[in-house]
């Protein structure tokens, strides 16, 4: 198997559109972590990503007649730019399908490439099926994103170089996985010449599709996945990828969306440059693995995989990165509501920054105070901290890896509904395009009162809602029928402790 993928790609047609990125040392991470960490730089390809290999490769291998047809596809918007631009250099007609739900950075790109756009679904399988529906309609030739040999081959390219380009021998390659096609090629061509470098896929734990079928011993259809990660957010892992993916690689790494935005900033204050999510995986996943071996000395190499994201949405990824780098800690404290009570606070926190301080006055008892604290040390510093405001007699509770008091709690403190009876708290998430909030509003209906609300733009793919909504004892039967019936994901919040200190 590995010796026929060997021959296509070192044949891979991808230079003719793409670039040979180099290898870069990251002196910063290279400290922060005490090994060699090496980035292979996918974010300077003309389209952003590593995507264009596989596209072109695959493009260019079709007949006279094939090419007369056009091409199709369906993407989330990494490949989609890759085909677009192959296309166009081979001038080739090209339709891209792509969710209602990609970035318009990503759909702008392609449609400079001249692809012509379909806006189709919240996801890519919504998009992917109205591709093939149109590739058999008008007789086209569909294009997958990952699964089919020559797309492999092309990006089995950039494990080619690697080995090339890298001063010795890696000890261990970070790969991110969505489809699979990335992976799958560098693992054809480092494990045939290099077997001993061991080869680690980091996913999102929010779309752990080669981790399922590495557990089930075959793909497997994930019932949901959050798309924080968009560019890697698949439902499921490619045949033929799973297929090398099983016997080479190493071992599948999940991580978290702030272990993400974290490895984002690592990457930026290596290289000045910003990732997407979806290319900050493997840097990621690298930290995590060296923590959890207490690897040192090693040379360790992370695909930088893209860098198309909104510049609306950095503003959201900052906010986790300090939480993923575990150097700020978000607190609810209990402090006596009497004058000079926040100084004595202050005092017993030490000398931390206070990154953030929410209050407003509810009675001449007690403060609930929703703080925000710096810390250099990570959770050895934070559970310091908790035991030293314990100690001193204030109750605390630690909010910062509460989901809602993250996205939503911090940013609503000074309000209590204390006169709302039987009120129940949901969040919620839903596709975010033009007209999203409406239409989420317009589902809900008028059957109950909403007695809270609250929404922010994270330019993210998916809008986040806190709400709450007043149901009698003997209809909340009823209202769990209509969640029901909006198939959108949501989590009842009432019993969260955030929400008792700061909301009810």
């Amino acid at each position: 198997m590995l010796e026929e993928y060997m021959k296509m790609i070192l044949k891979a047609r991808v230079y003719d559109v793409a670039k040979e990125t180099p290898l870069d040392f990251t002196p910063s991470l290279t400290d922060k972590v005490g090994n060699n960490v090496w980035l292979k730089r996918e974010d300077l390809q003309p389209v952003f990503s590593y995507k264009i290999r596989g596209a072109h490769n695959l493009i260019s291998s079709l007949s006279d007649a094939e090419k007369q047809k056009g091409v199709i596809t369906a993407s989330a918007g990494n490949h989609a730019q890759g085909v677009a631009l192959s296309a166009k250099t081979l001038g080739i007609k090209s339709i891209i399908v792509m969710p209602k739900t990609t970035p318009e950075i990503k759909i702008n790109s392609v449609r400079h490439f001249g692809g012509e756009i379909v806006l189709h679904g919240n996801n890519f399988d919504d998009a992917s099926e109205q591709a093939h529906k149109l590739a058999e309609e008008k007789g086209m030739v569909y294009i997958p994103p990952f699964d089919h040999p020559l797309v492999i081959a092309g990006q089995g390219t950039v494990g080619k170089e690697i080995l090339q380009q890298h001063p010795s021998t890696p000890d261990i390659i970070f790969v991110p996985v969505g489809g699979g096609g990335l992976i799958a090629g560098i693992c054809a061509y480092v494990k045939y010449l290099s077997p001993d470098v061991k080869i680690i896929g980091v996913e999102s734990d929010e779309a752990p599709s080669l981790e399922r079928a590495m557990a089930a011993g075959k793909p497997v259809l994930l019932d949901k996945i959050g798309i924080f990660a968009d560019g890697a957010a698949v439902r499921q892992i490619g045949e033929e990828n799973f297929r090398i993916a099983k016997e080479y690689v190493d071992e599948v790494l999940l991580v978290t969306n702030n272990e993400i935005c974290a490895a984002v900033k690592d990457i930026f204050e290596d290289t000045r440059s910003i990732p997407e999510p979806a290319g900050a995986l493997a840097v990621a996943g690298l930290k995590q693995y060296v923590e959890r071996e207490q690897l040192k000395e090693k040379e360790l190499v992370a695909i930088f995989s893209g860098a198309n994201i909104n510049f609306d949405r950095l503003r959201h990824v900052a906010e986790l990165a300090v939480l993923g780098e575990q150097r700020e800690a978000l607190l609810a404290v209990t402090i006596p509501e009497k004058p000079g009570s926040f100084r004595e606070f202050c005092h017993t926190i030490g000398m931390r920054s206070i990154t953030e301080f929410n209050y407003r006055y509810a009675d001449d008892q007690d403060a609930q105070i929703f703080a925000g604290i710096h810390i250099k040390d990570g959770n050895t510093e934070k559970e310091s901290l908790v035991a030293n405001l314990k100690e001193k007699k204030y109750p605390v509770t630690d909010l910062s890896d509460n989901e809602m008091a993250k996205m939503h709690i911090r940013y609503m403190v000074g309000g209590r509904g204390s006169k709302v009876d039987n009120e129940i708290l949901v969040r919620f998430e839903f596709p975010e395009r033009p007209g999203a909030l409406l239409h989420f509003l317009t589902q809900i209906g008028k059957h109950w009162n909403i007695s809270l609300f609250h929404y922010r733009n994270h330019g993210a793919a998916y809008g986040r809602v806190l709400m709450g909504i007043q149901v009698p004892e003997s209809e909340k039967e009823d209202l769990r029928e209509v969640l029901q019936k909006l198939d959108l994901p949501y989590w009842e919040e009432t019993n969260n402790p955030a929400y008792e200190l700061f909301l009810r």
